[in-house]
């Protein structure tokens, strides 16, 4: 088992553009970047209308062995990595768990998302479950997961074996430290090295977005607003200048 204590976490400037930014918008640009495929499939949102942005602490679980893992919830908690992976929590961490998309093992439960949240942690990814789901929704957590299980974390055929690691969660490799940004459409992962270039992108995307907006509500064309086209280009920067997203 491995536990490796601190992540290198970006700067706060990148973390708060990103909040401006939705997790389609970040998606869409990283794809025209090369990135084709940062979206998690299988972590569902669990309470809508909630949004995150923050740094990955990892969480990676394995198929039971036991030469390698003696089941006991409380025998020596410290022995249960789950435990550790939330001690290294920071205010607007995120927490991301690979559980191998197993549907019967509750990663986290009332008590551990109670310590999460007083300790400031922005929300919770899992490609698994979640148990005590009546006491956990009291504390409206931020949660992306498959679903729910009365089952406690080791109690059926997985077991926690790393934290702070590289790992894969639904489907795309997270480095710890890497940016979440999570809403309503899922969960995305930002490489650090490419999100200055993502939030200037997806900046330019969301401002003509706005005005292509307001065209097609008024019975604009699609074929000159949806993508703008460079004949309306003149007309998207006379409006830029107008209104409230203008800089010049």
């Amino acid at each position: 088992m491995t536990r490796k204590h601190d992540i290198p976490r970006p700067p706060k400037e990148l973390i708060d553009a990103l909040k401006e930014i939705g997790a389609a918008t970040v998606s869409g640009t990283l794809g025209h970047m090369g990135f084709r495929n940062p979206h998690m499939v299988g972590p569902v949102p669990q309470n809508r209308g909630k949004s995150i942005v923050g740094p990955a602490l990892t969480l990676q679980f394995m198929p039971q062995r036991p030469d390698l893992f003696t089941e006991g919830e409380y025998a020596d908690p410290e022995t249960q990595l789950h435990r550790h992976v939330l001690y290294q929590v920071q205010e607007g961490d995120v927490v991301v768990v690979d559980a191998r998309g197993d549907m019967s093992s509750g990663v986290f439960g009332d008590m551990m998302s109670t310590y999460f949240k007083g300790r400031g942690g922005a929300g919770i990814v899992i490609d698994g479950c979640m148990r005590d789901r009546p006491n956990v929704e009291k504390l409206d957590l931020p949660l992306w997961l498959r679903g729910w299980t009365p089952n406690y974390h080791v109690q059926t055929g997985i077991y926690p074996n790393a934290v702070n690691v590289p790992i894969a969660c639904g489907g795309v490799t997270v480095i710890p430290g890497d940016i979440i940004v999570a809403d309503d459409d899922g969960v995305v992962v930002v490489p650090v090295a490419m999100a200055p270039k993502v939030i200037e992108e997806s900046q330019k995307h969301h401002d003509w977005e706005e005005f292509s907006r307001v065209k097609l509500m008024g019975v604009g064309s699609l074929q000159r607003y949806y993508p703008l086209h460079d004949d309306a280009r003149k007309e998207y920067e006379e409006w830029r200048r107008t209104n409230r997203l203008g800089t010049t």
